[in-house]
């Protein structure tokens, strides 16, 4: 189904009818103390932290300088509750669709677990405190550009481009791309070309992960009204997309060995990585389909590139650490 995106123009974070959205504080009155700890760990999108947390220690692990242990886990920790901070926030703003959307109509908020106004406040206190402690325990240029990450997240992608614009992860695939600069930030109290480099890694593969996801979350998206590629374009055209995105970033990935800032085994593994990841799109694009482009089979191409995506980025910025401590 092609959609104009200025139809999404507008749509704010009203409560649709029917939601819960009056928990007390500290979260539903006679809810178990386990079940409440695991709302308030749900509110930080632990699944996504798992990415983040690896990507920035990788920036850590291959910077030219090495801060002391206690001062590494430190920086790692400021990344982790930044971006559960930025998760929050995006909940916080999000329950409305959250709320239509079925994988995500069980969240906390949503689901009236804990009221918004809570998860809000949590939210932004983690952001500060993960800021406060990064200037503390490294520099200022990791500890602004901790911020820069967590602004970019919560204002330009939630709440300006993902109501707005179909290109929503390719402009606000920025936001998840910082991990590795802030790392190396808080090693040397610099970003040089090297975590630009790998800033762009995530930035291209951002888009061809997402897509294949949204593919099968395509009736998802159109009832909470979110202009993602598959409703606004429609199912065949997102396919071209995956492929042109993958396509895009093989080079981008080899850049690092070619301009000689890492070594064969990263460039090897670039090169294998990214040539299946091709595949994978290949697949996605002549997946069986009837006229409009929807899937035959389910979509079965796009949830295993979908799958791929992920061990590939833990693959490829493993195979960057590796390449540097050997």
């Amino acid at each position: 189904m092609n959609l104009p995106a200025k139809n999404f123009r507008g749509l704010g974070p009203a409560a649709p009818a029917g939601f819960q959205g009056a928990a007390p504080l500290g979260g539903v009155q006679g809810q178990s103390p386990w079940l409440l700890l695991s709302d308030w760990l749900t509110l930080l999108k632990p699944r996504v932290l798992t990415l983040v947390v690896f990507t920035g220690a990788t920036g850590l692990v291959i910077a030219p300088v090495h801060l002391n242990p206690f001062l590494a886990l430190t920086a790692i920790f400021c990344i982790t509750v930044a971006a559960g901070a930025a998760g929050a926030i995006n909940m916080w703003y999000d329950r409305d669709i959250d709320a239509i959307m079925k994988r995500t109509s069980t969240r906390p908020i949503p689901a009236g677990r804990i009221s918004p106004e809570s998860g809000l406040m949590f939210g932004v206190m983690l952001a500060i405190m993960s800021v406060l402690l990064m200037m503390m325990a490294t520099n200022g240029v990791a500890a602004l550009t901790l911020a820069i990450s967590i602004a970019f997240y919560v204002f330009i992608y939630t709440v300006w481009l993902k109501r707005l614009t179909p290109q929503n992860i390719v402009i606000g695939g920025a936001a998840g791309a910082f991990p590795p600069v802030i790392g190396w930030a808080a090693a040397t109290g610099s970003i040089t070309l090297l975590p630009i480099l790998l800033f762009a890694i995530i930035f291209f593969w951002t888009p061809p992960h997402f897509w294949s996801l949204s593919l099968y979350a395509s009736a998802d998206y159109e009832r909470a009204g979110v202009p993602m590629l598959p409703v606004v374009k429609g199912a065949r055209h997102t396919r071209i997309c995956i492929l042109v995105y993958t396509l895009l970033l093989l080079p981008v990935t080899l850049a690092p060995y070619l301009l000689g800032l890492l070594g064969p085994i990263y460039g090897v593994s670039a090169l294998v990585l990214g040539l299946w990841f091709i595949v994978h799109a290949w697949r996605v694009l002549n997946d069986s389909q009837d006229s409009r482009g929807i899937s035959l089979t389910k979509d079965a191409p796009a949830k295993a590139a979908f799958r791929y995506s992920i061990l590939y980025l833990f693959i490829l910025f493993g195979a960057c650490a590796v390449d540097r401590l050997v």
